[in-house]
């Protein structure tokens, strides 16, 4: 698994709220959003922030809801499903806890979750749509 983080996905109890504070204060730019679902904005080279519904969050990433700190994932995206069971495999030898076993999502993509010794959820993820520019632009 190469040192990089893809997406940074904050689970968020509004996303309306959310929106409001990243992109209307902050004046973030939106790159792609699902109104009362998810927002994301490009955070960086190759880097997406992701704003999205607290609760669709935690039954994908399989986390309770948090008493006191909101869910947070951070995803690490491949090239296939093959390199998301890879990886999966590698993390867990290396010592993670495979809290969602790599499947077939809704939205088209191929994730897993593992968590790390701390209890850190990553996500492994093959998005089909999912492409960095050489300006680090991200489509998905």
């Amino acid at each position: 698994m190469q040192p990089r983080v893809d997406f940074i996905s904050l689970g968020v109890r509004s996303v309306a709220a959310s929106r409001r504070f990243y992109v209307d204060a902050l004046g973030w730019p939106v790159h792609r959003e699902v109104p009362d679902e998810v927002v994301f904005i490009q955070a960086n080279h190759g880097l997406v922030l992701s704003l999205w519904n607290a609760a669709q969050m935690q039954a994908e990433a399989a986390v309770d809801a948090p008493s006191a700190v909101p869910c947070i994932t951070l995803s690490h995206n491949v090239g296939s499903a093959d390199e998301v069971d890879r990886v999966m495999a590698q993390a867990e030898a290396a010592g993670a806890a495979v809290v969602a076993a790599p499947k077939t999502q809704p939205w088209g993509g191929y994730t897993g979750y593992f968590a790390d010794p701390d209890g850190f959820r990553w996500e492994i993820a093959y998005n089909p749509t999912w492409t960095v520019d050489d300006g680090g632009r991200v489509t998905v």
